[in-house]
């Protein structure tokens, strides 16, 4: 059986959620397979952590000078290892830097990206990806015409898991510093909070533009607190200066497939639902009955966000 590989994605030497998902996903289509970048000392920890995901191969490679590697880098890499195994397709987080990692990786394969999917399998030996269309308003299957397919994932859109591997085979990788190498000026890193990321989230709890300001965005932060969800945002919300971007949900923000979302005074703009409409069940709250967003919600409430959500934060607090 050919490997599907997975970019393994970590956050302070440990693996993030989403990785184990790319890998059950990568099992429906080869034997999955894990590129890993990492610091020496956590390459133990990390390889251990992708057998139990599932990984039946850890292809482990050290950044030169422990400096972490460009997107060029990780893409001639990925590029190499794709190209001296029976590959049947590279499966990659769907994030900024996934989309742009995908992209290059693509042209070094001289293939195709399938971008933002949600579901894969092999028909008639072609690796078929499933991909949200219109807004999520229908679903397309789509393939490559050549060469080996790259994938965009888009986080919690399978529930399933891989079998584990109690000893994945471990294979290193040599990564050759480029000539004339990169140099890193500067680097501005996104604040982070103790909330679960927008992409790995079970929850999130969202606010638009009737949230009114941003000091009143506390009413979407303590709803989502209490749930142990992550807060996002809508543009309009973003564009009036409520809450920072990188929280931004919606077709040029962050897409979000959560087991459960929540829209407070949003009005569901085609643009936001193409962001967020393949989450598992969808709660709206809007003074207007006529909101877009009860079109796709599961359950809706027309009311005051300000009386709903205090009232629905209490009640979760008592559960």
């Amino acid at each position: 059986m050919p490997q599907a590989l997975v970019l393994a994605v970590t956050a302070d030497g440990a693996l993030r959620p989403v990785t184990a998902e790319l890998l059950a996903a990568a099992a429906r289509v080869g034997d999955p397979a894990a590129v890993l970048v990492c610091d020496p000392a956590e390459r133990d920890t990390l390889v251990t952590a992708l057998g139990a995901a599932g990984a039946t191969t850890v292809l482990v490679a050290a950044p030169p000078a422990g400096a972490p590697l460009l997107t060029g880098e990780l893409a001639a890499l990925t590029a190499a290892v794709t190209a001296t195994g029976d590959v049947s397709a590279v499966l990659i987080e769907s994030t900024f830097d996934g989309r742009e990692l995908a992209g290059r990786l693509a042209v070094r394969l001289d293939s195709g990206v399938l971008a933002e999917s949600t579901d894969v399998e092999l028909l008639d030996g072609q690796v078929v990806v499933t991909q949200p269309a219109f807004g999520g308003a229908y679903s397309v299957r789509w393939t490559t015409t050549r060469g080996v397919p790259v994938i965009t994932w888009r986080g919690n859109s399978i529930e399933d898991t891989a079998a584990p591997a109690d000893a994945p085979a471990v294979v290193e990788l040599t990564v050759e510093a480029p000539a004339p190498a990169p140099t890193v000026l500067e680097e501005h890193h996104e604040p982070v909070g103790d909330r679960p990321e927008l992409t790995a989230a079970s929850v999130v709890v969202s606010g638009g533009r009737g949230v009114g300001s941003a000091e009143k965005f506390t009413v979407v932060e303590q709803l989502a607190d209490t749930v142990g969800g992550a807060v996002g945002a809508s543009r309009a919300a973003v564009d009036a200066g409520f809450y920072p971007a990188q929280f931004q949900v919606g077709q040029t923000g962050t897409s979000v497939s959560p087991q459960v979302y929540i829209a407070l005074g949003i009005s569901g703009a085609i643009q936001h639902r193409a962001g967020m409409q393949t989450s598992k069940t969808i709660v709206a709250v809007n003074k207007d009955p006529d909101a877009p967003i009860f079109e796709i919600a599961d359950f809706g409430v027309v009311g005051d966000l300000f009386t709903v959500a205090p009232q629905l934060t209490e009640a979760l607090a008592e559960r």
